[in-house]
């Protein structure tokens, strides 16, 4: 491969992610540079960071994905930006890919990857993960994140965008609990977002949803081959629908009966 001329900005946003951002940390070292917005940590990533040769560290606190993530994207100096979660990791052959699709002079401006899930270190090849893919390459210049969405967030695009072959690894099981509390934040910070947009609880949704939630990744989408893996996953992922009515129910009653703003009372939620 010819020397890499296009230079690249390396992104990630963090929150106590030791055990994670090591390794994540590790596989982009090949960027120009790699900032991290970190939402002070108290589990050492911070220290761990501040203390990284290659690193550039800003803390500054948290209000939700999109803006963390808009606000880190605004730090990048080069164009070409990889926008990792601190629980991802690039393989020395998705690495040269990244640098030889930069370089090759595409007119793509932003690439999808898709994403092997590990569940601790086994792999995961149903249960829903088979199609999962997220945008972690792009062009600075022609992307935004949508200001709708403060959980899952979505990438706006200008122009065509293209997906990469090698598949990016994604640690995000280490254990029970922790995984649980992460997908347990996201239905509530998705009530937060749905209340935003006028959506309303429903008892038959807080039933139907995660019925249909666990069917769908256990059944249809063929977790049940992922043995144990699973049927703990999609179980996990159902609980989440559950959270995200309950706490939707509970922010459409705090907005009848306080005194404050709704847009008080979502900020506090937040």
């Amino acid at each position: 491969m010819n020397s890499p001329s296009e230079k690249i900005s390396a992104l990630i946003i963090t929150y106590n992610e030791i055990g994670y951002i090591e390794k994540c940390i590790e596989s982009m070292v090949f960027a120009d540079e790699i900032i991290v917005v970190d939402s002070y940590s108290t589990d050492g990533t911070f220290e761990y960071l501040e203390n990284h040769p290659k690193v550039k560290v800003i803390q500054r606190p948290f209000e939700n994905f999109t803006d963390q993530k808009s606000f880190a994207l605004r730090q990048a100096s080069n164009d070409w930006v990889l926008f990792l979660d601190a629980d991802e990791v690039l393989t020395p052959k998705l690495q040269n890919e990244i640098q030889h699709t930069i370089n090759s002079g595409t007119k793509k401006n932003a690439f999808w990857f898709y994403r092997t899930f590990m569940f601790k270190d086994e792999k995961v090849f149903f249960s829903g993960c088979q199609t999962d893919k997220n945008y972690r390459l792009f062009r600075k210049s022609k992307v935004a994140f949508a200001k709708d969405k403060i959980v899952h967030e979505t990438l706006n695009v200008i122009g065509e965008s293209g997906t990469l072959k090698t598949k990016l690894i994604h640690y995000s099981y280490k254990d029970y609990s922790d995984f649980k509390g992460k997908i347990l934040k996201y239905g509530r910070m998705k009530a937060i977002e749905s209340l935003r947009k006028g959506r309303r609880f429903s008892y038959a949704k807080l039933v139907i949803k995660p019925i249909w939630k666990f069917f769908n990744r256990y059944i249809i989408r063929l977790g049940l081959l992922d043995g144990f893996k699973g049927l703990v996953l999609s179980y996990i992922h159902a609980r989440g629908v559950v959270e995200h009515y309950k706490a939707l129910k509970a922010l459409e009653t705090e907005t009848r009966t306080s005194t404050a703003p709704i847009s008080t009372i979502l900020e506090r939620a937040a």
